[in-house]
């Protein structure tokens, strides 16, 4: 899916889910290409804070998105 689409459906997302699940997991962009994706998990990993939904872009060589989601680190490591 294009960007718009993504972020459409990364909304959608955030919205159905439960409260727990918001605070358990990342819900994100991420370019569909599978090297370009990992590297760009690889580095949102490192300050999930400083990246918004447009960040993925500079990651992203064929404009196709994808929404993910996977359980964050615990706080406590």
């Amino acid at each position: 899916m294009n960007f718009k689409e993504a972020k459409k459906h990364k909304k959608e997302a955030v919205k159905n889910a439960d409260e727990s699940v918001l605070k358990l997991f990342h819900i994100i962009i991420t370019p569909s290409n599978t090297d370009e994706s990992a590297k760009f998990i690889e580095d949102f990993l490192k300050a999930p804070e400083s990246f918004t939904d447009e960040s993925c872009k500079d990651y992203c060589s064929d404009d196709n998105y994808e929404v993910v989601s996977f359980k964050k680190e615990s706080e406590d490591k």
